[in-house]
């Protein structure tokens, strides 16, 4: 992604212009009236994500883009798909938008995924004069390293493989990370975890990266590792399990937001916790009616093992939790249900937190990341109890499932201030800057309240 943003300008690059249909009649006004009546006899209008190459001076041309009637950075996204490839560079762009979001959905645009596929892409590259050009890759690097590490199969995204992902991470950034693996879990009072993942060829564990300064305000972040999901013993079919190695999703994301905050040098003492498991079938797995301890000490009892993302990430919270975090933080890839209460483009969120979630919402509009409050209905919650354990870790009812799950995080969070998101962390198809495979929901727009929280 990153070479098909220039540096510099060149002797070779094409000038580019930006258009809405309004603007495109202003400069046709004002352009050589040949070139206009070819521009007209073409019939281009500046639609989103149209292209039309003129003669320009000397020999050259210029490249005319449609943004549409909208006109918004997005559109920017769609332009590398339609551009021939080469050098250009923004030489107009509509005076309302943002140079350096221009840039990053230029990058957005760019994003392929090719490491299993011998024909690689031919991109253009492009000069956005007056970007920061920092600020664009670094984020649309780490929207990238999310979709990398959930479009990657399973078969090369192991949870070995994983935990060496969030060790290179920390290496680029002089982050610790430490790692608990297979019985150890055990020994470590981490129960949960251990038991959806012991079944499984490569060990389950829990990965920790640490940043920053202790004396900053503490930022603790979560992300369900589910390298692949098979549904356990409650084995799903095969329409529902071919997506399964997205299950690994909310990991990814919270790296991804983890590589924005190290990138940042935001001022906060970050913690990443990723329960990192294959829910994977053998004589050795977890049964529906087992009755699991877990780090809280708890008992919980297993209604489907298909329901497994829950119970490594109550551990993983009970830990971060005792860091006592000015802010708690999951991402997962949790429910069917939040998928069709909301879609696969919008990001579901909980909390009990309304400063928090004002923060939120403002920041994701800002960032151009969509998220949406669900509620914490306190209803719902006895809905959670079990005959022969402490809880149950799925409803009695199939109704408000995304809601059900969040509550039963809930109880292993206590009063510490936290932010649940439900996400599907998958394109279904292709959008603008977001093409059909992973996806990142959350990360910009949280990333943009810490920013504003405490660099403001």
């Amino acid at each position: 992604m990153h070479n098909h943003l220039l540096e510099d300008q060149t002797l070779e690059c094409t000038p580019l212009y930006l258009l809405t249909p309004d603007l495109l009649q202003h400069w046709l006004k004002m352009a050589d009236p040949a070139i206009a009546m070819q521009v007209r006899a073409n019939q281009f209008e500046a639609r989103a994500g149209e292209v039309f190459f003129v003669p320009g001076k000397a020999g050259g041309q210029i490249a005319l883009a449609g943004l549409g009637a909208l006109g918004t950075e997005t559109d920017m996204a769609r332009l590398p798909d339609v551009l021939v490839a080469g050098q250009y560079v923004l030489h107009f762009a509509p005076g309302g938008l943002d140079r350096t979001q221009l840039a990053f959905h230029w990058l957005l645009g760019c994003y392929r995924f090719e490491p299993y596929q011998r024909k690689k892409s031919k991109l253009p590259r492009l000069l956005v004069v007056g970007a920061d050009r920092d600020t664009a890759m670094a984020q649309a690097s780490a929207i990238k390293l999310a979709r990398d590490l959930i479009n990657t199969p399973a078969s090369d995204m192991g949870t070995e493989a994983l935990e060496q992902a969030v060790r290179d991470l920390g290496k680029e950034f002089g982050a610790e990370v430490t790692s608990i693996v297979g019985d150890d879990l055990l020994s470590q009072n981490y129960p949960m975890i251990h038991a959806v993942g012991r079944a499984a060829e490569q060990a389950p564990r829990l990965v920790h990266l640490v940043w920053g300064d202790e004396d900053h305000p503490a930022i603790s972040l979560v992300g369900k590792g589910v390298i692949f999901d098979t549904g356990g013993l409650n084995i799903k079919s095969g329409n529902f399990m071919k997506l399964m190695k997205k299950d690994m999703g909310g990991a990814a994301n919270a790296l991804a937001l983890a590589q924005m905050i190290m990138q940042g040098n935001l001022p906060v003492f970050l913690n990443v916790f990723l329960p990192i498991v294959d829910n994977a079938i053998a004589g050795n797995a977890y049964r529906p009616s087992d009755v699991l301890a877990s780090r809280a000490g708890m008992s919980v009892e297993i209604d489907n093992t298909d329901a497994e993302g829950r119970l490594i990430l109550a551990d993983a919270l009970t830990r971060a939790v005792e860091d006592q975090p000015e802010l708690l933080i999951d991402f997962a890839t949790l429910t069917g249900a939040a998928r069709t209460a909301l879609g696969p483009e919008l990001a579901p969120f909980y909390t009990g937190a309304d400063d928090w979630a004002t923060r939120l919402e403002a920041a994701a509009i800002s960032a151009g990341d969509p998220v949406w409050r669900m509620p914490l209905w306190a209803g719902y919650d006895s809905m959670l109890d079990s005959d022969i354990a402490d809880i149950c870790h799925t409803a009695s009812s199939p109704m408000a499932g995304s809601v059900t799950a969040a509550l039963f995080l809930q109880r292993f969070v206590g009063d510490t201030p936290w932010m649940h998101f439900d996400i599907y962390g998958w394109s279904p198809k292709d959008r603008p800057g977001q093409p059909t495979g992973g996806a990142a929901q959350g990360p910009l727009a949280v990333f943009a309240m810490l920013k504003e929280k405490y660099s403001g």
